[in-house]
């Protein structure tokens, strides 16, 4: 049995490193993302997963910047589409930095709550994969959902849009806390 108390500590630092991005840039554009429909949000994780991969695949990067802020974007789009799927898109920046920053921590705080129920369940299976592992599976994640949004949303016996976006939003947290313990340890 893991310590539990360290996953808590280390989501909250990986949640507190994300919520300090998403402040940031909403200071800059505002929320300018009410006016993405959740399609274009799942294809922009895709994007990100996507070059994720790429990276750990060629093991370079020619723009310089690495995979750990690739997964603190997908976290932040995972909240972003779970909030879009909630109120719908908008054709106007439609809400204040309070008002985003309240829905952002609402939803956090679901996805964070899921995670501790499904990693007791699971017994910190996650510290066992390879960050690449987690990359595969939000890429997986991603098709699913792209599935169900050619559905129109609609599932026989799989889980929602809304559980994918907070898998995936996990999976890059659990991908930026080892990525953070790897740079700890050098």
């Amino acid at each position: 049995m893991h310590d539990m108390n360290k996953t808590a500590a280390q989501f909250g630092s990986a949640i507190a490193l994300c919520r300090k991005v998403f402040t940031a840039k909403l200071k800059d554009y505002g929320a300018s993302w009410r006016l993405m429909r959740p399609q274009s949000i799942t294809d922009q994780i895709y994007i990100k997963a996507n070059r994720v991969r790429s990276l750990e695949v060629k093991g370079e990067s020619w723009v310089g910047e690495g995979i750990l802020p690739e997964f603190v974007a997908m976290v932040n789009y995972g909240i972003i589409g779970l909030i879009q799927l909630e109120k719908g898109y908008s054709d106007t920046k439609d809400i204040t930095a309070d008002e985003a920053i309240a829905l952002y921590d609402k939803y956090m705080d679901a996805t964070y709550t899921l995670m501790l129920a499904k990693n007791h369940d699971y017994d910190e299976a996650w510290r066992l994969m390879r960050v690449s592992s987690y990359t595969d599976l939000i890429l997986t994640k991603l098709m699913r959902t792209k599935e169900i949004e050619n559905n129109h949303g609609q599932t026989v016996v799989s889980e929602g849009i809304d559980a994918n976006y907070m898998d995936i939003i996990n999976y890059a947290v659990f991908g930026i806390i080892k990525l953070t313990e790897e740079s700890e340890q050098q």
